[in-house]
């Protein structure tokens, strides 16, 4: 079976999510969305991309309880 790369970024992926879903989710969610377009996809990495997006001041996430976090659109 060919893999094909997908036709987003995954940064491009996060963002609009969080806009389809009013400019606000939680980390499961998130994570439960992205891996229907990115199959493979691991914590790591997409920690490292929310990591990115908010040190560029895109998005903004906090810790709700001590397991879930909540990423926020900045828009």
């Amino acid at each position: 079976m060919t893999k094909y790369w997908p036709v987003l970024p995954l940064h491009t992926c996060i963002v609009e999510i969080l806009l389809k879903k009013g400019g606000a989710i939680t980390d499961s969610e998130l994570y439960q969305a992205l891996q229907k377009s990115y199959g493979d996809l691991s914590l790591r990495e997409l920690n490292k991309t929310l990591m990115r997006l908010e040190i560029e001041g895109i998005i903004h996430v906090f810790r709700l309880t001590k397991n879930i976090r909540s990423i926020e659109s900045r828009n």
